[in-house]
């Protein structure tokens, strides 16, 4: 097997060029998750180095063989060297610092559920990388905000061997996210959402829908699939406290039911 690396190519760019490097927990992490996070990747970039790291001699790993091949992924062996002692969370530490250094990498993916790599995640980020992350919605609160984007695996399209409820193919409530909590009773994602409204919104007060959702995701590694919507228009009309109209241009404009101010409709983007 063999990983792509580019270490001369200054080229950086939004999309396909931009490079990620995949590195996963496979102590962590079902192999059945793998082809759902490497399309998701795909919206960000090219995950041109993708490594697993596990045991794999032990039997527990046995159903990652098959996925390592197909999708070009380097075994990353790491042997437990003391009992207690997670060493393959250590190595994949280890080899993200390498590459943080070493590569002209753009982002990192880190696809745990283990919240021991927050502190990681926090040092990629505060060198000016985007990190993925990918995990099971029992993913522990610290890791998912470090996160400059996090996505529940059990959320992504076609992963059903990993579904926590097997039963889960019947609808959601209609406003009840992961967690239990009504969407308009979750004051983080509220705070996230108005304030993303607020920083986008112009002179009539209205947002363009689009920036809006721009603003949401810079602000915390929120995804509206982990609440049970499709995108940020079903996850901004659910909480009911926003308005949604077109402006003249036809493009979709929100605004925060609370202003006042607001025009009627929104004037932005007027021909």
């Amino acid at each position: 097997m063999h990983e792509q690396t580019n270490p001369t190519s200054h080229q950086k760019t939004d999309g396909n060029e931009r490079s990620i490097a995949l590195l996963i927990d496979a102590d962590n992490m079902s192999h059945a998750a793998v082809p759902a996070i490497i399309a998701e990747l795909s919206k960000y970039g090219t995950a041109n180095i993708r490594r697993a790291y596990g045991d794999w001699g032990s039997a527990y790993l046995s159903g990652w063989r098959d996925k390592l091949h197909e999708f070009a992924i380097r075994p990353m062996q790491q042997f437990s060297y003391s009992s207690g002692k997670n060493a393959t969370d250590m190595a994949l530490v280890i080899d993200a610092m390498e590459l943080l250094y070493t590569q002209r990498v753009d982002g990192f993916c880190i696809a745990s559920s283990d919240g021991d790599f927050t502190p990681l995640v926090m040092h990629l980020k505060a060198a000016g990388k985007r990190v993925y992350g990918f995990g099971r919605e029992n993913t522990p609160a610290p890791f998912v905000n470090a996160c400059t984007t996090f996505l529940y695996v059990e959320k992504l399209h076609g992963v059903d061997e990993i579904t926590v409820d097997k039963g889960a193919d019947k609808p959601a409530p209609p406003a009840t996210p992961v967690g239990g909590k009504t969407l308009a009773g979750d004051t983080k994602l509220v705070a996230a959402l108005r304030g993303a409204v607020d920083a986008c919104k112009g002179e009539d007060g209205w947002a363009h829908l689009g920036a809006a959702g721009g603003a949401v995701r810079r602000q915390a590694p929120i995804d509206p699939r982990n609440y049970n919507r499709k995108n940020f228009r079903a996850l901004f009309e659910d909480t009911g406290l926003f308005v949604i109209a077109r402006a003249p241009n036809e493009q979709p404009y929100i605004a925060d039911k609370r202003t006042k101010d607001r025009t009627e409709k929104p004037t932005s983007g007027a021909i």
